[in-house]
């Protein structure tokens, strides 16, 4: 594979990565059975990854969900190393779905691959909720120049 793949970054939501095994994770059933569609609020808790790189450590974000196997779960092996590697990207400030740790993003050992249940292309504009996405979304754009080595200027959001 080119080098410039490798090292590019990649921002994807859990289910897909499922598939490839980017990411040693489990999803289950949401707590009660329900389906989830709502907005929450979740807490930027490492900020050396593709997706959070222009984003403060403890930040706030409201970012809808909707799923209904968003419970992440996962071994006392890989919830011990998730810790020790600092690869818990977001937290749930009060956990919709019983996910593990109140974990709602992590990613991989290269920091290049993000999964994250809730939908941070969907709090792009205030007109849907939320723009808190947008810090996310521009974070990435950033990633992905400087792994090819452009340059990146961001409009700002208003």
């Amino acid at each position: 594979m080119n080098e410039t793949l490798l090292n590019f970054p990649w921002a994807i939501l859990f289910l897909p990565l499922l598939s490839a095994a980017v990411i040693t994770l489990f999803m289950q059933k949401n707590r009660g059975l329900k389906f989830l569609c709502q907005m929450t609020e979740l807490e930027v808790a490492a900020t050396n990854t593709a997706l959070t790189s222009d984003v403060a450590r403890g930040t706030r974000l409201r970012i809808p969900i909707n799923h209904f196997e968003g419970n992440y779960t996962c071994s006392a092996e890989t919830l011990a190393a998730l810790h020790g590697d600092d690869r818990v990207v977001f937290r749930y400030v009060d956990n919709p779905n019983g996910s593990m740790n109140d974990i709602a993003g992590i990613c991989n050992a290269e920091r290049n691959v993000v999964g994250l249940m809730p939908h941070p292309e969907r709090a792009s504009s205030a007109l849907l909720g939320s723009s808190d996405g947008v810090p996310l979304l521009k974070s990435l754009l950033s990633s992905a120049l400087r792994a090819t080595g452009e340059r990146l200027a961001v409009a700002s959001v208003g």
